[in-house]
């Protein structure tokens, strides 16, 4: 690469990030389905058809933005498990709870945007699929390492939910019992049930000691998911 285009890649990626970052800040001032391009565009001092040559639509933008906030959350909980990664899968699937929540009320803004109302108009692409799945993926990664190593124990489905939990294991996580599978996804939305609670303000006037709640809750449902190694190897509940 020559000098000169290593100089407009660098332009381009400066003039990128300091879009986003003003979209970020419209995020946290107007919300998401306020967010404007010729807003971004006049704030910067830019004009707009200058914009579109960065993000040719508001869609593209939001996208973007999606993106990061996944990639950031996920980023967190990566390292959080890294911290405890020669520890209990009960012990590392908590500290990945607990950097999610953490991330959540130090951004809330871009949480909401991955995680609040969706977006009138906007339908996210497949694109942001991967960023989406990180934390999904680390929490079947732990229950994995933990059902190859000692075990988890498992409950008993209903015969009806065996269809569902068999398609959802085969898509999923397909070295997993569908048991587990099951009470895995389950958890998973009860995590970020809970911390939509806190982010939204729905634990005021309820929850005071929120750190400590929090850290119960995590703790019961990884017990749920079956990180409570049998002293005979996995057995039903």
């Amino acid at each position: 690469m020559s000098t000169a285009q290593g100089a407009r890649a660098r332009a381009r990626t400066e003039v990128t990030a300091a879009i986003k970052d003003e979209a970020r800040r419209q995020l946290a001032a107007e919300g998401a389905a306020k967010l404007s391009l010729r807003a971004v565009a006049r704030e910067l001092g830019m004009v707009s058809s200058a914009l579109y040559r960065y993000f040719p639509s508001r869609d593209e933008l939001l996208t973007a933005l999606i993106i990061d906030a996944y990639d950031s959350l996920g980023e967190a909980a990566e390292a959080a498990y890294a911290k405890v990664s020669g520890e209990s899968p009960a012990r590392q699937w908590v500290a990945v709870c607990e950097a999610v929540r953490e991330w959540a009320l130090a951004r809330p803004h871009e949480y909401a945007l991955i995680y609040g109302s969706p977006v009138p108009g906007y339908t996210a692409p497949s694109t942001t699929v991967p960023a989406a799945a990180r934390v999904g993926l680390l929490l079947i990664g732990i229950v994995r390492d933990a059902y190859q190593d000692k075990g988890v124990a498992q409950w008993k489905l209903p015969p009806e939910l065996g269809p569902e939990a068999r398609r959802m294991a085969e898509d999923l996580a397909p070295d997993l019992p569908p048991e587990v599978v099951v009470v895995l996804i389950g958890a998973w939305a009860q995590l970020f049930g809970l911390v939509n609670f806190e982010v939204f303000g729905q634990f005021n006037r309820v929850v005071e000691d929120r750190g400590t709640f929090f850290r119960h809750a995590a703790g019961q449902l990884a017990h749920h998911v079956g990180l409570v190694y049998p002293q005979s190897g996995a057995k039903e509940r």
